[in-house]
């Protein structure tokens, strides 16, 4: 299935075709916490309504490093830390935005905005301090996950090897355009993947290349104890504009548009603004990091 939120009451529903069946259920969150829900009869046609992010989690878990071309990428820039498994941080739910909506950059806060391409995981129910071999009956679905990050900031937190603030602004947390569930990618590490910038490809890799596995993640976090509908990232690939040789001439800018691709999820589209088109007014005076 494919499920979505869609509409200004962020209703529930599953992709069927070429509508949408409506589910008797407030929140994509509380669905996960039923166990599931049951169709209204209701129908919508895509066309007649808005995508938004399929889920709001309670804890959107941030893991890192889990791709070993993205740290042989670091390498060419000097990076201060290795990017190497098990790194995780929490991000700022706050953040998210659903598939088409806008990514503001903060030009008072930024001159590198990037893009790094994830494919996140949904937890289906409440569990901790469980194996590997467990870790499956935990995955309710997949979704495409876009970590925006302000490296200028990253590379100023990373003097203490602690970064959260540079991905953590608001609408830098693209997530969507639905959540596949598990039944229909039963081998999760055999996906292509591919980040798009105004239609060039940045990003091209294979969920295969991952160092350790999907299972192996959910089971290492679990001691942090999840809720049903928690996603947990699982680490970028190659291809960030950060630590290419030409950087300056890949970050976002107004005007952009991004589209992360993961086979068998689908597209998740979002255009970057400028604050002035988003706020109707100049940015804040210029911070210096």
């Amino acid at each position: 299935m494919k499920l979505v939120t869609f509409g200004e009451e962020r209703r529930v529903g599953v992709l069927d075709g070429v509508e949408i069946a409506v589910l008797d259920v407030p929140t994509m969150r509380e669905y996960f916490e039923r166990g599931g829900a049951d169709e209204t009869g209701e129908r919508v046609t895509p066309g007649e309504t808005r995508l938004r992010a399929p889920i709001v989690p309670k804890k959107l878990i941030h893991t890192a490093g889990n791709f070993r071309e993205h740290e042989e990428e670091s390498k060419r820039v000097g990076w201060s830390h290795e990017i190497a498994p098990w790194i995780v941080f929490f991000q700022n739910v706050d953040a998210i935005v659903g598939p088409d909506e806008p990514v503001v950059y903060p030009e008072h806060l930024t001159e590198e905005l990037d893009y790094e391409l994830e494919l996140a995981v949904v937890i289906g129910k409440t569990g901790k301090w469980f194996s590997p071999e467990e870790a499956l009956d935990y995955i309710a679905g997949y979704v495409i996950f876009n970590d925006i990050t302000a490296r200028d900031i990253q590379r100023r937190e990373m003097r203490s090897g602690v970064f959260s603030f540079c991905k953590a602004i608001d609408t830098f947390c693209p997530l969507g355009p639905w959540i596949v569930t598990r039944d229909e990618i039963p081998e999760p590490h055999d996906l292509a993947m591919e980040l798009r910038v105004n239609g060039e490809p940045r990003q091209t890799s294979h969920s295969g290349r991952m160092s350790v596995t999907i299972p192996e993640i959910v089971s290492h976090y679990s001691a942090l104890g999840y809720s049903a509908g928690d996603v947990l990232s699982t680490g970028t690939v190659s291809g960030v504009a950060g630590f290419s040789p030409d950087a300056a001439s890949l970050y976002l800018k107004p005007g952009d548009v991004i589209e992360a691709e993961i086979e068998r999820i689908g597209v998740l589209r979002n255009p970057v603004i400028s604050w002035q088109e988003a706020h109707g007014e100049p940015a804040p005076p210029r911070v210096r990091w």
